[in-house]
């Protein structure tokens, strides 16, 4: 009687097909190659997704200044919201309105600007600033040394609750007295520490080319990213925003925004 091997992995069929062991590293090479596959398409749809949040959702911004000491602190990573607009009392993130900054650095990273564009890492670039919104269209606002606070409509700011503060000896809101209509389509902004803040007080008698007196003090609304609603890091300072009670306060603005802003009273500085 003849007797056949029944070792497959080393013999070949009678019929001529691959050998068992062949089979099964042909399987695995195929299994092998369905997992990168579907892990490439996990990979490319988290990415997809994490841009389509960052340009429609949220945006998370790194603090580079001390210019809105105490309420952030330089390296807070700050969510920002993209929907819902903002309103008086917020602290919002906005594009640069025409040289408040210097130059803007360009980062030789590729990496961290990969990932910053899709939302990864917070936005470090150096063209966004943060400041509080105090004054919407129309509103009024005004600071006399008589008063010794903003006024908004008429309406005194208690400030208190984030003005920055240092060994209970907190900053003046300002320093020069001035009055302003904010114009239509803009917002009036400025630091909580405003001692290190250069903001729209401080712009008030700059002029620009082509521009109307004091408008390059006045940010665009369509430059503002949104509205920053938490701190996400570091751990010991996570905190989420709220609108400080005296912006519940103040009145909406008796007239229509005018197209250009009224200077009732400026002055150089801050």
């Amino acid at each position: 009687m003849r007797v056949r091997s029944v070792d497959t992995d080393e013999e070949t069929a009678a019929d001529g097909n691959p050998r068992r062991g062949e089979v099964e590293k042909k399987s695995f090479t195929r299994r092998a190659l369905g997992w990168i596959a579907e892990g490439a398409i996990i990979i490319v749809g988290a990415l997809i997704i994490s841009t389509l949040l960052r340009t429609f959702v949220a945006q998370m911004f790194l603090i580079p200044s001390g210019s809105m000491e105490n309420t952030l602190q330089v390296n807070d990573r700050v969510l920002v919201a993209k929907f819902g607009g903002f309103q008086r009392g917020d602290v919002v993130v906005f594009q640069d309105p025409g040289n408040w900054l210097s130059p803007a650095r360009q980062s030789d990273n590729p990496v961290r600007t990969g990932l910053e564009f899709i939302g990864v890492l917070p936005n470090s670039a150096t063209e966004h600033l943060v400041k509080r919104v105090i004054g919407m269209p129309g509103d009024r606002v005004k600071f006399s040394e008589e008063d010794d606070r903003i006024l908004v409509n008429g309406t005194a700011l208690e400030e208190s609750a984030y003005l920055f503060s240092e060994e209970g000896v907190q900053v003046a809101p300002a320093n020069v007295p001035f009055e302003i209509v904010v114009p239509e389509d803009h917002i009036f902004v400025m630091g909580d520490h405003r001692n290190q803040s250069a903001d729209s007080r401080c712009r008030l008698t700059n002029t620009g080319a082509g521009e109307p007196p004091g408008m390059a003090a006045f940010v665009p609304e369509d430059n503002v990213v949104g509205a920053a609603v938490a701190i996400v890091s570091p751990l010991d300072r996570i905190s989420t925003f709220t609108l400080p009670d005296t912006f519940s306060t103040v009145a909406d603005p008796e007239l229509p925004a005018p197209a250009n802003p009224e200077i009732i009273e400026a002055s150089p500085g801050c």
